[in-house]
């Protein structure tokens, strides 16, 4: 469209209504051509977009999926450590019943008892 005049141009993208009976350049309202919606380049540019936008939603779901599978993992170590501390207690208990059976044998046994090693010299 280099060689092409302004009205021209605007005849390729605009269709001509008289309001009156005669033709003249005053009286023509312009109005946009039903058939070219969009041009070439915003075509191409909302191609872009999209691709743009899938590349994106494609991360964002990369994502989503990766924190699942960390919310997951989460839970999983929480069970386990819940688990290991109840171990962990139960444990504690059983030491400390047979913490308790060893000294009441130490002080039943007479191989434990203290002995007076003055009363023994005299």
């Amino acid at each position: 469209m280099e060689g092409s005049s302004k009205e021209e141009e605007e005849d390729d993208i605009f269709t001509n209504i008289s309001l009156t009976d005669d033709i003249d350049d005053s009286s023509r309202i312009l109005y946009p051509r039903p058939k070219s919606l969009l041009p070439e380049m915003m075509n191409a540019d909302m191609d872009a977009v999209d691709a743009e936008n899938q590349v994106e939603l494609e991360e964002k779901t990369r994502l989503i999926n990766q924190v699942l599978e960390l919310q997951h993992t989460l839970e999983d170590l929480s069970a386990r450590v819940d688990a290991v501390k109840e171990e962990n207690l139960k444990l504690k208990s059983e030491n400390q019943v047979l913490g308790q059976y060893i000294e009441n044998l130490m002080s039943a046994s007479s191989v434990f008892q203290t002995t007076d090693t003055k009363s023994k010299r005299k």
